[in-house]
């Protein structure tokens, strides 16, 4: 079963000009078309989509998304360069979660502030 770009765009939460996009950066590899030329995604495309929407979510570069599927249509001789390139962005990711937490601690300690404030005031 296929669906459309439309449908895909849908299921993975991206515009179909972004999908689009997605296809002209190389992010995609070339999508089967149908009949009339309108382009049939599978369960296969629409499940690289949903990778590459979390990889771009979790802010790897286009550059480092377009490396791996360069890499990745290469197949198992570059096993090591695609978990190489994972390992690089999981460290990016997880220097961001500890940043997070930081900002979340001091926002929580500024809430709390303003709540003994309020206590203090009524």
């Amino acid at each position: 079963m296929t669906i459309t770009v439309g449908e895909a765009a849908e299921r993975v939460g991206l515009t179909t000009y972004t999908l689009r996009w997605y296809e002209q950066e190389g992010l995609v590899a070339p999508v089967g078309r149908d009949s009339a030329g309108r382009r049939r995604y599978t369960a296969g495309d629409v499940d690289w989509l949903f990778l590459l929407t979390r990889l771009r979510r979790t802010g790897m570069p286009v550059r480092d998304m377009r490396r791996y599927a360069e890499l990745a249509r290469q197949g198992d001789r570059t096993l090591g360069a695609r978990r190489a390139l994972f390992e690089a962005h999981r460290a990016r990711v997880l220097s961001r979660i500890a940043d997070l937490e930081e900002d979340l601690t001091v926002l929580n300690r500024k809430i709390d502030a303003y709540r003994r404030a309020e206590g203090e005031c009524g």
